[in-house]
Formats: C-alpha cells, structure tokens, sequence
C-alpha cells in the first residue's frame, strides 16, 4: 500500500510542486488537494490519508486551527506535517503545540520533501531536532509554566524512561537511543511508549515539546 498524502495550501504553485516531487516516489500517492484548512477536515474523513501536509498560514483557517479541529474531531488522524516558509515562527510552534507531528521549510529540496514525509509517517525521531530546540527556547518560554511542570512531575517517569526522554529531545531514532543505551531496540520503543502514555503525548513532538516547556531540558 502506498504511504498518502493529502496537500493543503493557498498557494496552486505550493501544492503542484509538493505533488510533482512525492507523486514521483512510487511508494508515495497524493490522494487530494485544499487550500484552505476549513475544507481539511471532510476531505481527511472520506480520503484517509497517512498525512497532511499543511500550510501553516492560510486566510480562513489557518494551519495551527486546522491541526487542532483535525485531532479533535476525527478518530485515527493522520499524521500532520506543517508546510512553511520561515523556521523559526511562532506559527510553526503554536502548530506543533496543536499537535502538528513536524515541520517542512517550502524551500526545501525535493530529497528532503520525501525524507520529511516518510518520516512523519514512521513517527520513529524527531524531525529538524535542532529547530525544534530553537522554537522552544524562543516561543516555549512564553508558554512553559508551573501547570508544565506539574504535569512533567504527574507523570512519574522512571529513570530509564527520563534517559530516553532526553535522547528524544536530542532527535535520536530508536535505533540511536537503543545504542547510547546499551539497551535493545524494542525495550525502546517500549519506553517511548511509555513516555507518550506518561505524558498524555500524540507523538514524540508533543512530548518533547512538553519536556522543553517544563524545564525538564534546556533548549540550549
């Protein structure tokens, strides 16, 4: 079955050049197209795709409300990859906050396009670790608080799964962690999802984000 994508952006320009460079992946299917993300949400229900790739600014409805009514209304949501021109925006922080699972820089070569879809989809690292480092420690202050670390104190996260937490933050895949810790691969994925269940996490974003915005690590 091919991994599918649905497309979503105001600009036709966007979407033809982000359906040209995925369409030609034969494991990859653009299966729709919006432009806006008012119409993301009957489109998800009847096509089901494995992800959206969303603008984040858009004139009705923006990327970051797009995400949040996806989440909340559909079982099952897909996995949601913001679209962007600039990184370092407090739209693509309030849109990860939402629950986004990652970002895409519209400038971005068509290899790292495929790369930022499918890994999305496999959800297994944290995609662009180091911006994500950054958004945090330029947006994340404004929104970290004492409920944050609170929550970070509920969770209860044993020592092992706190190690892991930190490696996630760093953007280490399973693969990596499992050998920074000595520890098998599954016994990994076992702590991460842990960790997600803990933290009331969708996806490794979310919960380092949540890590970042506690002061359990420092984005520096």
């Amino acid at each position: 079955m091919p991994l599918t994508v649905l497309l979503v952006d105001d600009e036709p320009l966007v979407r033809a050049g982000l359906r040209a460079v995925l369409e030609a992946q034969p494991d990859i299917e653009v299966v729709g197209e919006a432009a806006d993300g008012a119409a993301v949400i009957p489109l998800v229900r009847r096509l089901r795709p494995d992800v959206v790739a969303m603008d984040v600014r858009m004139p009705l409805m923006d990327g970051i409300e797009a995400t949040r009514a996806v989440l909340r209304s559909v079982p099952e949501p897909p996995k949601i990859l913001v679209v962007t021109t600039f990184e370092n925006d407090e739209y693509v922080y309030g849109a990860l906050r939402a629950g986004a699972d990652g970002f895409l820089l519209k400038r971005a070569r068509p290899a790292e396009i495929v790369h930022a879809v499918r890994l999305v989809a496999e959800g297994d690292s944290l995609l662009f670790p180091a911006a994500v480092r950054q958004l945090a420690a330029e947006y994340g202050k404004d929104n970290g608080n004492a409920a944050a670390r609170a929550a970070m104190e509920r969770a209860a996260l044993t020592d092992r799964e706190a190690d892991v937490l930190r490696l996630m933050a760093r953007g280490l895949n399973n693969a990596e962690i499992a050998e920074g810790l000595l520890i098998g691969t599954e016994t990994v994925k076992s702590h991460v999802s842990a960790v997600l269940a803990k933290l009331g996490a969708r996806d490794r974003t979310q919960a380092v984000i949540a890590a970042y915005e506690s002061g359990f690590v420092s984005p520096g």
